[in-house]
């Protein structure tokens, strides 16, 4: 069994930090207190080919896997985990699109969203269907021209921000069956937004409810086949899942690597903080979990690029793993930082207000641990 890296998924994690460090780091404290990322950015992320990660390169995209995805989401997480999730949301929307969509649906959209001159944001949560996301009930009626989509979506990465907004709505009966998919351009008459979200982390994402009054979206809109649209959702949040650990396990890194060097140069009580065998053993604890939870994601992401029956189990293990450790690990990195690490000029308390929401979205951690047991209980 080999746990090594190839020489192009080491080159690929290397240039995803590299551009990270250059391009993003040093502006993220500016893009949180905008409370929106500069469209600038995204002509430079997509020159390396970071719009449609896994996308058929037919179509623009670059054809990576999912593991290679995990990659590129934990480096540019290590300079922002806020720009590197929204990244990694339109990469979702962006999969789904081109794994479900008709030839003239990819051929009219994903050359766009490959470059990212097409953002696209991912409407699943409803202000009551969070968890429950079957219940939604945001309801698109067939019309003559195709269908008039009413309801509200809420929590929306990229509400107001984004070019396009992927969109689970009814077609039909209650229950995951009669679930569709449309994709909805922005400037659609009668889509209209909430307002900006005060939130506790992720603060460089534009955040809002997303709203439908009988907007008209043509029938050729519709990805894949109506009635299906949930299960696209779902396949859609595992490698989503994979990334949102992989983006908290980033950012837990980059918490880790800053508490090093902080440790090597802090002095109290006469010798280096890092020189108390107290603080050694809390380096080591977190050093642990940060090892095993980047061997654990990765085999699941392998899994999933094999198609093994059990990838949805692993993905929500990962998911539900990861997430928590990461957010343990930046935790304990304020805490050895002091008072310091409750200041803003040391970079460590964004690292836990950001990744404390990878605990809640593409499924609470309390709803992974469903898939969990429901995974065991059919085996």
């Amino acid at each position: 069994m080999d746990f090594a890296l190839s020489e192009e998924q080491q080159a690929i994690f290397d240039m995803a930090r590299a551009f990270g460090a250059e391009e993003i780091a040093p502006h993220a404290r500016a893009w949180e207190e905008a409370g929106t990322i500069p469209r600038t950015l995204w002509p430079k992320v997509a020159e390396l080919g970071l719009g449609g990660v896994y996308v058929s390169e037919d179509h623009g995209g670059s054809g990576l896997g999912r593991l290679d995805a995990t990659l590129v989401f934990e480096a540019l997480a290590m300079a922002c985990p806020s720009v590197a999730a929204f990244l990694s949301i339109h990469n979702m929307c962006a999969g789904m699109i081109d794994r479900y969509g008709s030839e003239a649906l990819k051929a009219r959209w994903l050359p766009g969203i490959c470059s990212l001159t097409t953002l696209v944001s991912y409407c699943l949560t409803e202000p009551g269907a969070g968890s429950d996301a079957a219940a939604l009930r945001t309801r698109a009626e067939v019309a003559p021209e195709g269908y008039r989509l009413s309801g509200t979506k809420a929590f929306i990465s990229g509400g107001g921000y984004s070019d396009a907004y992927l969109t689970m709505c009814r077609t039909g009966g209650a229950g995951p069956k009669g679930i569709s998919t449309l994709l909805v351009p922005a400037g659609t008459a009668g889509l209209s937004f909430g307002g900006l979200e005060d939130k506790m982390g992720w603060r460089a994402q534009e955040t809002r409810q997303v709203q439908f009054d009988a907007c008209l979206v043509p029938a050729d809109l519709l990805v894949g086949e109506e009635g299906r649209g949930f299960a696209y959702a779902m396949a859609g949040l595992d490698g989503g899942r994979l990334n949102i650990a992989a983006t908290a396990l980033g950012g837990a890194q980059a918490a880790f690597d800053a508490t090093r060097a902080y440790m090597a140069e802090r002095r109290a009580f006469g010798q280096r903080l890092d020189g108390f065998q107290a603080l050694q053993f809390r380096l080591a604890e977190m050093e642990v979990k940060l090892q095993q939870a980047r061997i654990f994601l990765r085999q699941a992401a392998w899994k999933l690029d094999q198609g093994a029956p059990d990838a949805t189990k692993f993905c929500a293990m990962a998911k539900l793993a990861v997430t928590d450790s990461a957010f343990e690990v930046a935790n304990q990195c304020l805490q050895l930082h002091g008072g310091y690490g409750y200041l803003a000029d040391y970079g460590i308390e964004k690292i836990v207000r950001d990744l404390r929401v990878h605990q809640i979205l593409e499924g609470t951690n309390e709803i992974m641990r469903v898939i969990v047991a429901r995974a065991l209980g059919a085996a």
